[in-house]
């Protein structure tokens, strides 16, 4: 599903796909705007910082962290790869705080380098790849009661007519549509690029994927968290306090920067 947008931002993946120019950095202080738009309620709840509860409203039971898979090239095939997978191959520790760099022992490795033989693609920056975000869709749908009804969100600078968001993150543009949306494109193909946010117009429960962070972050009722949980999405809980960024994890060594 492709929706027609200003340039967005794309992951890497396999061959054929074109990796956009940039992104911007995740804002530690811009301001959130309010105004008429739908998405004010938002924008008046998010918090300083760099935490969960700058990217997901503070507001909610329970939140969640859905880690964006790795990807293995396979003759035509792109195999998804588990964060724990590579743990295991790297000897280090999988939890709920891990970071990327100190996973897998290199920054390079949030860059160009893979691991081959375990991953060729580092996990999508700012991207909630298609299939991951239309089972995280089917599993929300049914914890709200407008589930044909909701609000998408993608980051965008241009002159536009639609509602607009300012985040702490981005300015985002915003369009109402099914939850099944969530796995649409948002930037002109060939390049990829999902929804920033996303939410019901019941506020039910929330999903952020930040533009520079390889996770996505939902807060939501205690049952919908749950289901998120024990699903086949690699899934860990998380907290409004909880630090975002590549170099929060307090499990795994921080690998030397050159």
């Amino acid at each position: 599903m492709l929706l027609p947008s200003p340039e967005g931002w794309a992951p890497r993946s396999s061959p054929g796909v074109v990796r956009s120019p940039g992104r911007p950095a995740l804002s530690t202080g811009r301001a959130a705007g309010t105004g008429d738009s739908p998405g004010a309620w938002v924008a008046a709840a998010l918090r300083p910082g760099r935490t969960v509860g700058s990217l997901v409203p503070p507001t909610f039971a329970a939140y969640a962290r859905v880690l964006h898979p790795a990807v293995r090239y396979a003759g035509d095939a792109d195999v998804d790869v588990r964060w724990d997978e590579v743990a295991a191959y790297n000897g280090t520790t999988a939890h709920r705080l891990m970071q990327w760099p100190a996973l897998t022992g290199s920054w390079e490795h949030v860059a160009e380098e893979d691991q081959p033989g375990v991953w060729n693609d580092s996990p999508a920056e700012g991207h909630l790849p298609a299939p991951v975000a239309a089972t995280l869709a089917g599993l929300l749908a049914g914890w709200t009661a407008t589930p044909q009804e909701c609000w998408f969100g993608w980051c965008h600078d241009g002159p536009d007519c639609r509602p607009r968001l300012t985040l702490p993150m981005c300015d985002v543009l915003l369009r109402p549509g099914p939850v099944t949306l969530a796995s649409a494109n948002f930037a002109p193909e060939p390049q990829e690029q999902s929804a920033a946010v996303w939410w019901p117009v019941d506020r039910a429960w929330f999903v952020a994927t930040d533009p520079t962070l390889m996770s996505t972050y939902v807060g939501g009722p205690v049952g919908a968290v749950d289901a998120l949980l024990g699903s086949l999405l690699e899934v860990y809980p998380a907290a409004p306090e909880d630090p975002v960024g590549y170099d929060t994890d307090p499990v795994n060594p921080a690998p030397t920067r050159f």
